[in-house]
Formats: C-alpha cells, sequence, structure tokens
C-alpha cells in the first residue's frame, strides 16, 4: 500500500499528480471500507439505519468493493517495484517477498493484538458477534504467518484477509517475474513478461475469481492485480505507441471478455481504476500543486486500514454500554468511530507502522548480507 517514487514512468510533473492520484484513491477506498464496517459489524449502525437505511444498506454492502482499489494499485505498484521495464531481471524471489513480508507484517502483528485487546474490552460491554473469543496460540501464529484465512482460523480483526493476501499476490508476482528469467534464458524478451501476466489475469477473471472457494488464494484476485501491474506497463511514456496499445489491449479485452461471460462489480471498478492509472502515466502535467490532504490520507491508509476495526470496536462498545439507545446518538457514535479511526490511525502511522519500516530496512539488509554470508561458506 505504500508509495515509493524512486522509479517514475513520466516527468516530475507527470509523477507528482500520478501519485498524487494514488494516494487519493487509497484515501478513499481506506473511507469506504472504514464506513463498510462500520455499518456491517457495529450495533450502533443497526440503531441508526432507520435515519438513513438506503446509504447504510449500500455501506454495509456495495463499498466492500473498495477493495479492488487497493487490489489494483497494489499490481500498479508491484510492477513499479518488480520490473518496471516489464523485463525478468528479478534475480532473487525470496528476497522480494521477504521484503514485503517485512513491510506489511509486523504493523499487521501488533493491530491484531490491538484487536485482541479491543475485543477483551468490549466484551465487558456488551453481546456481539464482532467480538472475538480469546485466540490460541496456533491462531496468534498463524496470523503471524498471514497463513490464518488458508488455514481456517477466524480472523482477529476485520480485514486481516486482505493483508494475507496481499502477500499471496506479491509472492505470486515474484515467482512469476523470477520463472520468467528462467525461461528467457538471459535474453531481454520484452514481451515474456506482459504475455505471462495476461495469462495470469485470464485464469483469474474465466475461472478463479466465478468460484468462491478460492477466495482465501491469490489466483482469485491474480485479476484486478494483474491489471494493475499491466496499467504501469502500458502507462510507460517511454514506450512506443503500438506497444502501448497492445498492452492496452492485453489489459482490456480479457476483462471486457470476462464482464461479458459473467459480469461482476468488482472487476468493472478494477479495470476502471487500471485505465485511469495507465492513462495518467501517459499524459504530461505540470500541477504539483493541491494534494496534501490525499498524500495525508494515503500515507496513512494502511494504518488506518489495520487500527480502524479495534477503533470502532471499543467505540460501539463504549456507546452500548454508556449511552442510550437511540438512533440519533447511534448515528453521532458511528461518526465518531469514523474520526476516532482516522485520528488512530494517523497515531498508528506515527507511532508503530513508520518506526516498524524503519527496523524491518535495517533487518531486511542485515538479514540478506547474512544470508549471502553464510551461503559462501562464512558464519552470520
Amino acid at each position: 500500500m505504500e508509495t515509493d517514487s524512486r522509479v517514475a514512468p513520466a516527468g516530475a510533473g507527470a509523477q507528482q499528480t500520478q501519485f498524487g492520484l494514488i494516494n487519493l484513491l487509497k484515501a478513499v477506498a481506506a473511507q469506504l471500507i472504514v464506513l463498510h464496517h462500520l455499518a456491517f459489524y457495529g450495533p450502533m449502525a443497526d440503531h441508526a439505519r432507520p435515519l438513513m437505511p438506503d446509504l447504510f444498506d449500500w455501506l454495509a454492502g456495495d463499498a466492500r468493493i473498495a477493495v479492488q482499489i487497493f487490489l489494483v494499485i497494489g499490481g500498479f505498484l508491484a510492477a513499479k517495484s518488480l520490473a518496471p521495464q516489464g523485463l525478468a531481471r528479478l534475480g532473487n524471489p525470496l528476497s522480494a517477498m521477504w521484503r514485503r513480508y517485512v513491510k506489511l507484517a509486523p504493523p499487521f502483528i501488533v493491530a491484531t493484538l490491538l484487536a485482541t485487546l479491543a475485543s477483551l474490552i468490549a466484551s465487558a460491554w456488551m453481546t456481539h458477534d464482532s467480538i472475538s473469543a480469546a485466540p490460541s496460540v496456533s491462531q496468534l501464529a498463524a496470523h503471524v504467518l498471514l497463513l490464518h484465512s488458508v488455514l481456517g482460523y477466524e480472523s482477529l480483526s476485520a480485514g486481516a484477509w486482505y493483508v494475507a493476501i496481499d502477500f499471496q499476490l506479491y509472492a505470486g508476482a515474484a515467482l512469476l517475474l523470477w520463472l520468467c528469467g528462467r525461461l528467457s534464458g538471459g535474453l531481454a524478451r520484452p514481451w515474456l513478461v506482459p504475455v505471462a501476466m495476461t495469462l495470469v489475469v485470464v485464469s483469474s477473471l474465466f475461472y478463479f475469481n466465478r468460484d468462491a472457494d478460492w477466495d482465501v488464494w491469490a489466483p482469485y484476485f491474480f485479476g484486478s492485480y494483474g491489471l494493475g501491474m499491466l496499467a504501469w506497463w502500458a502507462g510507460d511514456p517511454a514506450r512506443k505507441p503500438r506497444a502501448v496499445v497492445l498492452l492496452f489491449l492485453m489489459m482490456a479485452v480479457p476483462a471486457l471478455l470476462a464482464l461479458m461471460l459473467d459480469f461482476r462489480s468488482r472487476i468493472a471498478v478494477a479495470l476502471s481504476v487500471a485505465c485511469v492509472l495507465m492513462l495518467l502515466g501517459r499524459v504530461r502535467v505540470c500541477s504539483t500543486k493541491g494534494w496534501a490532504l490525499a498524500n495525508w490520507l494515503g500515507k496513512n491508509s494502511y494504518s488506518i486500514f489495520l487500527v480502524h476495526f479495534p477503533v470502532c470496536l471499543i467505540v460501539n462498545a463504549g456507546f452500548t454500554r454508556f449511552v442510550p439507545v437511540d438512533a440519533e446518538w447511534d448515528l453521532i457514535g458511528t461518526v465518531v468511530a469514523w474520526a476516532a479511526s482516522l485520528a488512530g490511525g494517523a497515531m498508528y502511522y506515527r507511532w508503530v507502522e513508520h518506526p516498524l519500516g524503519l527496523i524491518g530496512v535495517s533487518g531486511n539488509g542485515l538479514f540478506w548480507i547474512g544470508l549471502s554470508a553464510n551461503r559462501r561458506g562464512r558464519p552470520f
């Protein structure tokens, strides 16, 4: 979910606008996910729903499609990080996978512990299905390894499934790039990676994404993620127009055919976001202003995503225990929980996610230096 500006597909102004748009999309998606979980899980929303039934029903249902924005952006940034020119030059997929793990997992683990504590506190104030039972050691271990959904353990926090899927998708992309590199035999073969990615997208859109039994595995989501990767390569202004057209067709045609076969609004949203990101990469712009709020919200989006559930759970429990049951009061409580999630996310980024990220970068370097030394027969 992070934005990295070390490699850009456009000039400075285009880069600023493109990644400003990415942060804006992440900010909007994060807010919709928070509101979706508020409308879906909390007793406050049940009491406030009669005041705005259509809005609450939409938030509890269709707003969850906002996760497609994260999936497409995740693929877009993965292509930027792993293969910015669309060439199979990834030498060590395990290193890339480890870097992704130390980026995602430590803040997630802390947030999972906070969610466990929040459930303990909330259980003293209310009885509700959103409160998790005390976790077992094996359940916590599965969360640490990002295998909770695969192993059939109940998630301890709303949205925990996405973190595991994000890691699976990134790992799958890294392995695909490594395999393409092996197949290319050291030659450039500029179309090998985009064609391989298109085949993966086709398999996801036409088979895996149509079977809900696959929704704990990366292939179910690789259609949206792969569209994001193709959007990065198609949005590179250094490419010749003919190559751009071909890449756009490789992105759009499978998605449109899949929608004709079996319309899924989530895939339509993913294709729309991918097209916007691709087009903005091709457009030269000069404006670099007006992105401050979007950049702030985008920077904090992962922290908001991680910490909003325990925050909302505590606010729901507090209003249930200490405030009379009343639609107007519970509507105010819903707004308070939303605002508290934003504030909590900002604090979590400052005091947890960012410091852990700095430690992870340092530890990641030491880990791989030691591993290389060990392979040469020297001690760690």
